[in-house]
């Protein structure tokens, strides 16, 4: 058997290969720019205007003042969670069960003035020293009401799923807006070059209605975009080539594209318009050896795995996403969203039909990975710096939306969502709905008050933070500005 190696050969592979494996050649280009920048060609990278010094979108970068959060996860409940069956308390709908009544409510179904109640499914009990009152449904998160911020007066503009998920991830009903994660990346940059600071984990049944409009950076480079990371399998399915090799071999094309940009490339490269490409290239091809060792859950020890329920097929999928925000966290990413539920009708909590089909299989799903995530981070002195959010983009109706039935129709008058963490207090209920949840009553609350209490924790004044575009300077909080929930912040 012959084994010598092929004349004209990279790293032992034909020439083929190898510019097969490295994109032909163009994830070279990152290299260059990281040796331009430091003057290696003696020169220095320059902007397209070839005047301007080229900098890095994503370079660290102060906020406006001292942040008391460095990290968002954020748990997306997709389909609209029933507030009156989970969170929040209404004892008087048990003996309404059934009945009906006069009550405002507009959902998919339009606007009604009348309906039948469904009383709550499940009993509540109290829990912590706050004597927090929470569903059955929640008993594992129920240990944890001392850490948590409850929302109960919560708002938006639409009761229909695509505009209802636009303006809780971007502030607007409107597509093409950018959205939360992407304000934060545009203001703080990233911690960890190798990791985007934006990442977003759906659900084995899917993406939300709207799919990527959600994460998008919308009139912002891309730059600031979401990237979606699969919990299993290639992390990045972009990477997948160099994710398939050892970490020898993608050392091994390291320094081959070294040699071969210092002795080809330099005199070509070293001056012209890298621009925000670089960038983006050189990030690319360090993923491909950070994204798995970042994801890599299987190495967590077995005292982990159990708090979070990995070693369950009911919470396993749920419980591998949140040991992977806490890892991502842990590593400097900026911004974490974790989608619970995907695709259409009870594959989320969007409960039409049966509502204790539906909230008993989603809440089994999560509830103890989530409570595993705020107690996991509250060990190890994680939980004071990392804010994380939970609930949907909307609420339910207390009343049934057919003839027959439990389900329940959307509901953005009035619902209930919760902060955790992050210089936010706990054991606190703020703000709450009429008698059977219909409508916000107390202290009503907007999603930009959401949004603004995320960026006040981040360190920026949210009616600061502007992006100019359009001739305009833009605000996740829109022109009409808006406050943080000042009374939840520790």
């Amino acid at each position: 058997m012959n084994t010598e190696k092929p004349i004209n050969t990279f790293c032992g592979r034909t020439r083929r290969e190898f510019l097969h494996q490295v994109g032909g050649g163009f994830t070279s280009l990152a290299l260059t720019g990281l040796l331009a920048k430091d003057r290696f060609f003696g020169g220095q990278a320059m902007a397209a205007d070839g005047k301007t010094t080229w900098n890095n979108p994503l370079a660290p970068r102060q906020s406006q003042f001292a942040p008391k959060a460095k990290t968002v996860i954020y748990l997306f409940m997709y389909g609209g969670p029933s507030h009156m069956d989970t969170f929040e308390y209404k004892p008087k709908m048990y003996a309404l069960d059934g009945k009906t009544i006069d009550v405002k409510t507009f959902g998919r179904g339009g606007h009604k003035n009348q309906g039948r109640v469904v009383g709550p499914k499940w009993g509540f009990k109290q829990y912590g020293q706050s004597g927090k009152w929470v569903s059955d449904l929640f008993p594992e998160v129920a240990t944890c009401v001392d850490d948590i911020s409850f929302l109960h007066s919560m708002t938006a503009d639409s009761p229909i799923h695509g505009s209802a998920l636009l303006m809780m991830n971007s502030g607007s009903i409107i597509s093409g807006k950018p959205s939360l994660g992407s304000w934060l990346n545009y203001g703080l940059g990233t911690e960890n070059e190798n990791l985007p600071g934006y990442v977003v984990m759906l659900s084995q049944k899917g993406g939300p209605i709207s799919g990527a409009k959600n994460w998008t950076s919308g009139y912002m480079p891309a730059t600031y975009a979401g990237t979606v990371l699969r919990s299993k399998g290639a992390p990045i399915l972009d990477l997948k080539h160099a994710y398939g090799m050892s970490r020898t071999e993608q050392r091994r094309i390291l320094d081959t594209m070294d040699q071969y940009n210092q002795t080809h490339l330099g005199a070509r490269i070293g001056n012209s318009d890298l621009s925000a490409r670089i960038a983006a290239y050189e990030l690319a091809f360090q993923m491909q050896t950070s994204a798995p060792e970042a994801v890599d859950v299987d190495s967590e020890p077995e005292h982990i795995k159990q708090l979070y329920g990995y070693d369950n097929e009911r919470t396993n999928d749920f419980a591998r996403k949140c040991i992977m925000a806490r890892r991502l966290a842990e590593r400097g990413v900026r911004y974490i969203q974790v989608y619970s539920g995907g695709a259409h009708n009870d594959d989320n909590w969007d409960a039409h039909g049966d509502l204790e089909k539906n909230h008993n299989f989603h809440a089994g799903n999560t509830d103890k990975p989530i409570a595993a995530l705020l107690k996991d981070l509250k060990q190890r002195g994680m939980l004071d710096e990392t804010l994380v959010i939970w609930g949907g983009e909307f609420g339910r109706q207390p009343t049934a939306e057919y003839a027959k039935g439990t389900g329940r129709d959307h509901n953005a008058y009035g619902f209930t969502m919760w902060m955790a963490g992050g210089g936010i207090k706990g054991g606190v209920s703020y703000g709450k709905t009429d008698e059977i949840g219909s409508a916000a009553v107390e202290n009503r609350l907007h999603v930009r008050n959401l949004h603004a209490t995320v960026l006040q924790q981040m360190g920026f004044d949210p009616n600061k933070l502007s992006y100019f575009y359009a001739g305009l300077d833009q605000k996740l909080v829109g022109v009409e500005g808006a406050d943080p929930i000042r009374e939840i912040i520790a």
